[in-house]
């Protein structure tokens, strides 16, 4: 089992950046895919960005791609989300998932181990 703990979140204006970390401890970090998820209120969690195992493949919503970048130092057990260009319908808690392969997958079922989530707010 890992343990992940969010940090980097809070509030921000519309078309502001905050960059979200992941600190990773217990299993093989570097073995493994790591994913960022979100949750808004009253909506299902969903897929945010994914980073395989060595960082050389990556996978974005969508709705993030050209904003948001993941990155992962396995030399430090942490993965990162820089969000750029923020919007308020991006509001939600913001959780870091580590998968049970090395491959990214956009499913949260591929994803093993959770963070308790970090807060980002976007004020219109």
């Amino acid at each position: 089992q890992v343990q992940l703990v969010e940090s980097g979140g809070g509030l921000v204006q519309a078309g502001g950046s905050l960059r979200l970390s992941c600190a990773a401890s217990g299993r093989t970090f570097g073995n493994y895919a790591m994913g960022w998820f979100r949750q808004a209120p009253g909506k299902d969690r969903e897929f945010v960005a994914g980073i395989s195992w060595s960082g050389a493949t990556t996978s974005y919503a969508d709705s993030v791609k050209g904003r948001f970048a993941i990155s992962r130092d396995n030399s430090k057990n942490t993965v990162s989300l820089q969000m750029n260009s923020l919007k308020p319908e991006e509001t939600a808690i913001y959780y870091c998932a580590s998968s049970r392969r090395s491959v990214v997958s956009p499913a949260s079922a591929a994803y093993r181990d959770w963070g308790q989530g970090t807060q980002v707010t976007v004020s219109k």
